[in-house]
């Protein structure tokens, strides 16, 4: 992928933009197989390769500049804008409608933060598309002082920019190096924008998590329907399911599955699925994902974990080792923390594993592994 903001050096976020794509995948691979080089016998299943260009679904925008001229980017070393819009990484629908949110800014008069000054209002933009091109706007302010203009003019905003189904302002108002608060106040009749993947429909609040790269995340889903399905367990554990990505896609007629988050608005949203999808045997509990295992009385069959970089932990990791489960499903963003855990579990044997690249031309990647009991 060419892009004219690297080579101005304007934004080197992708780091690894001037290798080729072939050898980056080549390389997320090889350096995932190093970390589990002391796990003998695992089978590697091809890599799933991302498209280059207009994969991501997500725009996390800082705003700078002035509310006349505002720009939507990142901030360079001092503290100024970069404006980014045009990033080829967003799909086209994201990236098509990043200028209408710019004129948005200024028809609402919205004076963007200042960080170095530490005044302002605006601090970020945060968009999301649906795998049907619906758009949700998360606009991420210092205060509500602005919250009026922003309902004042929001239905022109969705008259120049028609897919977006969700509106809603998060506040935040301590100077911090974060993208959100913990307030949040949605301004349009719909709060959820539903994510539909193949047969499985996902609902999407404000403050939820979905992954930034929606064809990618589907053959990661598809792969653990795929190692599930073929175990065959009675009762699954989806633990950190988030919005039950997991969870949902793993439902079945025999199957009693629950899935375990500590966002209380993730699991609301995983309950509407849930219930709209008519699946009896499956439920959601917002719960810290290791205290809930340690306080069950019984295993599951099969425990799928989907955590944070940091991994699991040892806590967990050691309940696992210890426990009667007979196989786990690690989907790991980390292969730093999931090789940790690994070595924390020895009585389960990793026996196949697959490198997902959610995140081209950078370091990053997702790796799904199998493990079952030795």
């Amino acid at each position: 992928m060419r892009c004219d903001y690297y080579e101005a050096e304007s934004c080197r976020s992708c780091t690894h933009l001037e290798q080729p794509y072939a050898e980056q995948l080549t390389g997320k691979e090889q350096h995932c197989r190093h970390l589990l080089r002391e796990h003998a016998g695992i089978t590697w299943l091809p890599p799933v390769a991302s498209a280059e260009s207009g994969f991501r679904n997500k725009a996390k925008m800082v705003v700078a500049g002035t509310s006349a001229e505002p720009t939507v980017g990142i901030l360079d070393a001092t503290g100024r804008g970069v404006d980014l819009r045009e990033c080829g990484l967003h799909t086209p629908a994201v990236r098509a409608a990043l200028p209408a949110l710019a004129r948005f800014v200024t028809t609402a008069d919205l004076t963007p933060y200042d960080v170095p000054a530490r005044r302002g209002e605006l601090k970020h933009l945060l968009l999301t598309e649906s795998p049907d091109g619906e758009l949700m706007l998360r606009v991420v302010l210092r205060s509500t002082e602005a919250v009026s203009r922003i309902r004042k003019h929001l239905a022109g905003l969705v008259a120049e920019v028609p897919a977006l189904r969700v509106v809603s302002v998060n506040v935040l108002p301590e100077h911090r190096a974060v993208l959100e608060g913990e307030r949040e106040i949605v301004l349009t009749e719909q709060a959820a924008l539903p994510m539909r993947l193949g047969d499985v429909e996902l609902l999407l609040r404000p403050r939820s998590f979905f992954q930034t790269n929606t064809p990618v995340a589907q053959a990661l889903y598809r792969q653990a329907r795929e190692w599930v399905d073929e175990v065959a367990p009675t009762t699954v554990w989806d633990l950190y399911c988030g919005v039950g990505g997991f969870a949902l896609h793993l439902a079945a007629p025999d199957r009693d599955v629950v899935g375990i988050e500590l966002s209380a608005e993730a699991v609301e949203s995983a309950e509407v699925a849930r219930s709209r999808a008519g699946l009896e045997r499956v439920r959601f509990v917002a719960q810290d994902a290791t205290a809930f295992a340690l306080a069950a009385d019984d295993a599951p069959d099969l425990v799928v974990v989907n955590p944070p970089r940091r991994g699991i932990g040892e806590r967990l990791a050691a309940w696992l080792d210890a426990s009667t489960v007979r196989h786990v499903v690690y989907s790991s963003c980390n292969a730093v923390s999931l090789a940790r855990d690994l070595a924390a579990m020895p009585s389960l044997r990793p026996v196949r594993a697959r490198v997902l690249d959610m995140f081209p031309h950078t370091g990053h990647y997702e790796v799904a592994v199998l493990l079952e009991r030795a």
